[in-house]
């Protein structure tokens, strides 16, 4: 008795071929994907936009703009708190762009690595 297959599975060396050509095209678009991801710049703010930070795509801190009306020598620690809140703003928005734009391209398949 011969095991079946599946329709769609199996099929030897063309069904083969059209997974790895499949599977480059995916490569071929998460790499360029990532390469816009990097260079793409997302914009943090907390206390009602007084303080915003610019974030790119590897999560690195490109820029910090502080209004002017927000600084008070004498209350450090709040400007801090706000600088680190747009900070942590700024990367929450890159990541989720990230993982959504990620996700279109390989159609929700998780490949280690690539967040």
């Amino acid at each position: 008795m011969k095991a079946r297959l599946p329709k769609g599975m199996g099929g030897g060396p063309q069904n083969m071929n059209q997974i790895i050509k499949q599977a480059q095209k995916m490569q071929d678009d998460m790499k360029a994907l990532q390469e816009e991801l990097d260079t793409t710049e997302y914009v943090g703010e907390s206390g009602s936009g007084v303080v915003k930070a610019t974030v790119n795509g590897k999560h690195d801190v490109v820029g910090i703009k502080i209004d002017a009306s927000i600084v008070d020598p004498e209350d450090i620690e709040m400007l801090e708190d706000l600088v680190a809140a747009a900070v942590n703003d700024g990367i929450a928005k890159a990541k989720k762009d990230s993982e959504e734009r990620m996700e279109k391209v390989t159609g929700g398949l998780n490949v280690p690595g690539m967040f």
